[in-house]
C-alpha cells in the first residue's frame, strides 16, 4: 500500500528531492561520523544495522542527523563506508568532516539501475564542464520505506 503525500512511516522521513537535484553544494568542515557495513559484491548485508547503531550513539548524546543524510562510499565489492550528517561530534564514534565543493543529482527507480545512474552522472557532470572526483550515494529511504512512499530516491553527490 502507497501512503498518501502527508503520511509517513515513522521510519524513514518522505525525502524531498528538490533541494538535493542539480544542485552544487559547498560544505567547511561538515561533520559526519563513520560506519562500515559488509557488502557482498556491493550488495549491503548489515546497512540497517549499522545505521541503527549510529543512530543510537548520536541519540544517548543529545547529537542529530542533518537532513537524514548518509552518504554511502563503496570502497571495495565486499565493503561500503557509510557517513551519517551529524550537528557535532560523537564520542565512541569516528567522527570526520567533509569540506569542498559537491555536485549532486536526484535518481528515482530500482537499486538495480545504480550503475546506469553512475553512467548518466558521469555524462551530465561533463555536459556541465566538471570533472567528477569521489562519488558518494544517498540511499534517502530503506526498501520498505521507499515502497509505502511509492518512490525510490537516491541521490549521487560528488566531490568537484
Amino acid at each position: 500500500m502507497v501512503l498518501s503525500e502527508k503520511e509517513e512511516t515513522g521510519c524513514c522521513p518522505r525525502f524531498n528531492p528538490k533541494p538535493w537535484d542539480g544542485k552544487t553544494l559547498t560544505w567547511e568542515n561538515k561533520k559526519f561520523i563513520k560506519g562500515s557495513v559488509f557488502c557482498l559484491f556491493y550488495m549491503p548485508l548489515n546497512f540497517g544495522s549499522v545505521i541503527t547503531s549510529l543512530m543510537k550513539k548520536m541519540e544517548t548524546v543529545g547529537a542529530e542527523c542533518q537532513d537524514s543524510l548518509y552518504l554511502s562510499d563503496h570502497t571495495s565489492p565486499f565493503n561500503m563506508d557509510i557517513y551519517l550528517a551529524a550537528d557535532k561530534e560523537v564520542p565512541n564514534c569516528q567522527n570526520t568532516v567533509l569540506s569542498g565543493k559537491f555536485l549532486s543529482k536526484v535518481y528515482e527507480g530500482p537499486f538495480q539501475k545504480t550503475g546506469e545512474w553512475c553512467k548518466d552522472f558521469s555524462e551530465y557532470s561533463k555536459k556541465k564542464g566538471i570533472k567528477p572526483g569521489k562519488l558518494y550515494m544517498w540511499y534517502t529511504t530503506c526498501p520498505k520505506c521507499a515502497k509505502a512512499y511509492g518512490k525510490n530516491y537516491v541521490a549521487i553527490f560528488a566531490k568537484v
